[in-house]
């Protein structure tokens, strides 16, 4: 690995979700890591629920106290619509259900803000049947535009992702997006490792190296070409010291988290195994680095 910059690993807490979030939040620290990808959801951080500041304000006191870092994530499976996976999105054909979502990314802002993470991470959502192309982007972009507002007042980049299936599925489609809106800068980049595996025509490695402007923020987990499942470190194609040290050249000061949320079964141990993975990866890196 590059020594320019050191990793700062996270692990995401939608694979620990039958923790508490405080429990979660320790077990983070006691094995080493850095920092949290924190998703608002039911069971961690209810963004719907009352109390919300003052729910903040603990989570931000046990950060304090733990020494951990964080990064706002938004990926909760129901939180808006128990009977719809991931909706209502950001391309709804009903404005009310574009709204709702643009609401739960302004409050993840104000959350962000509060803890003092680094960035709010978002998605696009799938397009609708019988929407075209042009209006799904055209809701996209005026459904963010809120959002990026809130974002600048706070001083917290929203880190859009790239999602296979989705209306922005690469970073060319990141790129389009970031044109419409006229390049603001609030807006940045969630880059998925898995995902370049998975879908982007340049191997991983030269997608870190070319989102590096734009990065707000990372996930990392093993996948196969052309199968969008995240897969605990070893079980897919990844090479990962290449990734590793091509990261660390970039100078990115985020958090590069795991990403496993269909693991939360075995989240202890995962998080245990994944920092263990990404530690000798970086270790190995760093061996076949030259000289600076």
């Amino acid at each position: 690995m590059s020594r320019q910059q050191r990793l700062r690993l996270g692990y995401g807490t939608n694979g620990l979700t039958d923790l508490r979030l405080d429990d979660a939040l320790g077990l983070l620290a006691d094995l080493g890591y850095d920092g949290v990808g924190l998703t608002l959801d039911h069971m961690h951080l209810d963004p719907l629920a009352p109390d919300l500041a003052a729910r903040t304000a603990h989570v931000a006191r046990r950060l304090g106290e733990l020494g951990l870092t964080a990064t706002v994530e938004t990926g909760a499976r129901y939180v808006l619509d128990p009977h719809r996976k991931h909706g209502p999105s950001l391309l709804e054909a009903d404005p009310e259900g574009r709204a709702a979502r643009t609401r739960l990314l302004i409050t993840a802002v104000r959350v962000a803000a509060d803890l003092g993470a680094h960035a709010v991470h978002c998605f696009s959502g799938i397009t609708p049947p019988g929407t075209d192309d042009d209006t799904a982007w055209q809701r996209l972009e005026e459904a963010l535009v809120p959002v990026l507002d809130a974002a600048a007042a706070a001083g917290v980049p929203i880190a859009i992702e790239p999602e296979p299936g989705h209306l922005l599925a690469t970073l060319a489609d990141f790129h389009h997006l970031r044109t419409l809106l006229g390049s603001p800068s609030p807006l940045g980049l969630t880059l998925d490792i898995g995902h370049c595996q998975c879908l982007e025509p340049a191997p991983p490695a030269e997608c870190v190296r070319a989102a590096a402007p734009w990065l707000r923020h990372v996930q990392i987990e093993d996948m196969r070409r052309g199968v969008h499942e995240h897969l605990p470190f070893g079980d897919g194609e990844i090479d990962f010291p290449p990734v590793l040290d091509a990261l660390a050249a970039t100078g990115y000061q985020g958090l590069t988290v795991v990403e496993l949320p269909r693991h939360s079964h075995a989240g202890p141990e995962l998080a245990r195994s994944s920092i263990e993975f990404l530690r000798t990866a970086a270790a190995t890196a760093t061996k076949g680095a030259p000289a600076p």
